[in-house]
């Protein structure tokens, strides 16, 4: 007679054994076959294969400790859940040596240390916002560093994580920051994990900016790059350097100079050109009859070979930057007045790229427009504009700070959105193609057609200036303004182009990630307020009663017969 019963008992426990000796097989698998799925339409959730290769090769454990912690409000609750999402995705992929902490700056224990260990923040590029909230009708203000100090090996970088375009809203400046989250971070490991540090050299000899003018992108270059300068005059070929930088000469190229160049370019060297057109600066405009005039500077021709033209003009716009002047005295002091000075515009138009994308707006001084012609197998792709309400002024053009008293005419600046640079990529030919190459040049190895390269050319050679602290005649950042007091994204916006040039290890194609706001429809949420009310409150209530009835029904008609 068969032992239902126990039968019945083997089965449940061969059932949990191979139960169980499955899950140990699948974890047996997934440790070779690692796999994960993101089921979000933008992929905000996907790393990017760069990213990965750089997480897989990483030998030593990497800390990140990001103060973003405590009394959050719900925007920068969001931003901290990206982070530490990210920072998951970034574990996982190294293997665990990634290993991050949050930490709130402002539970130092007294206010001493705690103002010590912001100015230690800020010193390492990690600085405060002062977050203003409503919370129970009172007006809370409280310290907030979206940044992060990422180390290894003895070596740290701080990170600013909270970046994008101020002209946006909070919550959209908080989205930009959120899709810049990998490539910062990514990068910051980078800098601190690369031992094969690629070469640049800033190109001198022609009136460039001096080592002070150019200190503060110069150190920036510096925790990435081996940077150089190089005097073309000094060289018979140009040393096969990643990139090189040319920074508002202002004296003419030699045709042997430019010759040089020229095959550097040939054997795929990539150039980031930053040339003012005309001789413009503050230093002249308080003269009452000042024109710019074009600079000499012989390298049109070359410019225009590859694809490109700076032209002889200045661009004005409404969107522009402030200067000082004096607008009258009070007993024996002068009164001053930051007005609007058209010809330092603000440039935050970008094209949709890498380079340019969430990025806060950009300080230009007397930029001119440019344009591109034709040039065979040459990319063009613009980077940068000026504001739609802006105009172009062709040289000679009268630049005088007493014409900021003046009413600007709004319908004189209607030109629309006007170029200022230029990403140029593929195969150049050379200059000197079906020409005889300058006196005194070895042509041996000449080279009429470049491999596939890049250029990028920027009408304005003060955008890489900083300015000088007059009283202790130190650089300032990059970008900061002194009389607004505020960091625009010049250093930024320059270290892309220098990453898409040199190509990081592809780290740059992390900046395009895409993540979407959703918000709610306030006005569709007032006017269907009841009825989203009865959806989710009865309607479960009401499902949950069916399904009762149904199966009291069920129960019913089964063991009702045995009565």
């Amino acid at each position: 007679m068969v032992n239902w019963k126990q039968s019945k008992k083997v089965g449940d426990l061969l059932l949990v054994a191979n139960s169980i000796v499955l899950v140990l097989l699948i974890n047996g698998v997934g440790q070779f076959y690692f796999s994960r799925i993101d089921l979000t339409q933008e992929k905000r959730y996907t790393i990017k294969h760069e990213t990965k290769e750089l997480l897989n090769k990483l030998e030593d454990d990497v800390f990140v400790e990001v103060f973003l912690e405590g009394d959050l409000n719900p925007g920068f609750k969001r931003f901290q859940k990206s982070i530490k999402e990210t920072l998951d995705e970034f574990r996982i992929y190294s293997n665990n040596k990634i290993n991050f902490v949050f930490t709130d700056p402002n539970q130092a224990a007294g206010e001493k240390a705690r103002n010590e260990f912001m100015s230690d923040l800020a010193a390492k590029g990690i600085s405060a916002m002062n977050v203003i909230d409503t919370k129970d009708g009172q007006r809370i203000e409280k310290f907030v560093f979206p940044g992060a100090l990422v180390s290894t090996g003895g070596f740290e970088t701080g990170v600013m994580l909270l970046k994008g375009s101020r002209t946006q809203g909070a919550q959209e400046t908080l989205n930009q920051s959120i899709e810049n989250v990998e490539f910062e971070l990514a990068n910051a490991v980078y800098k601190l994990v690369n031992s094969n540090r690629k070469k640049i050299a800033l190109v001198k000899g022609h009136g460039e900016l001096d080592s002070l003018q150019i200190a503060s992108f110069n150190s920036a270059l510096l925790e990435q790059y081996d940077v150089f300068q190089l005097n073309l005059s000094n060289k018979n070929t140009v040393p096969d350097y990643q990139a090189l930088i040319i920074a508002k000469p202002r004296s003419e190229f030699s045709e042997t100079d430019k010759y040089k160049l020229d095959q550097y370019l040939m054997r795929g060297g990539k150039i980031l050109f930053m040339v003012d057109r005309l001789d413009a600066s503050m230093d002249s405009a308080s003269s009452e009859n000042y024109f710019a005039f074009p600079y000499e500077l012989n390298l049109e021709d070359q410019l225009f070979k590859y694809g490109v033209r700076i032209n002889a003009d200045l661009v004005q716009d409404r969107v522009s930057g402030k200067y000082p002047i004096i607008v009258g005295n009070a007993g024996n002091r002068p009164q001053m007045m930051q007005l609007d000075w058209p010809f330092f515009p603000l440039i935050n138009q970008y094209a949709e790229h890498p380079i340019t994308r969430n990025l806060d707006a950009t300080q230009t001084k007397f930029v001119s427009s440019v344009d591109t012609v034709k040039a065979a197998g040459v990319r063009k792709f613009p980077l940068m504009y000026s504001s739609p309400y802006s105009r172009k002024l062709t040289a000679p053009v009268k630049v005088g700070v007493n014409d900021l008293r003046r009413q600007i005419k709004e319908e004189s600046f209607q030109s629309g959105k006007i170029p200022i640079s230029y990403l140029l990529e593929g195969s150049f030919t050379s200059l000197y193609k079906n020409r005889f190459a300058p006196p005194g040049i070895d042509a041996a190895g000449f080279k009429e057609q470049s491999v596939s390269t890049k250029i990028i050319v920027i009408a304005d050679g003060d955008i890489a200036r900083n300015d000088i602290n007059p009283r202790e005649n130190k650089p300032m950042p990059v970008g900061y303004d002194p009389f607004s007091k505020y960091t625009f994204a010049n250093q930024d916006i320059l270290l892309n182009m220098m990453a898409y040039l040199t190509d990081e290890n592809g780290l740059i194609k992390a900046r395009n990630k895409d993540v979407k706001i959703r918000p709610l429809d306030k006005e569709k949420i007032r006017n269907h307020r009841f009825y989203w009310q009865v959806i989710n409150i009865a309607l479960p209530l009401i499902v949950l009663i069916l399904i009762g009835l149904m199966l009291t029904y069920v129960r019913q008609k089964r063991y009702g017969q045995f009565k």
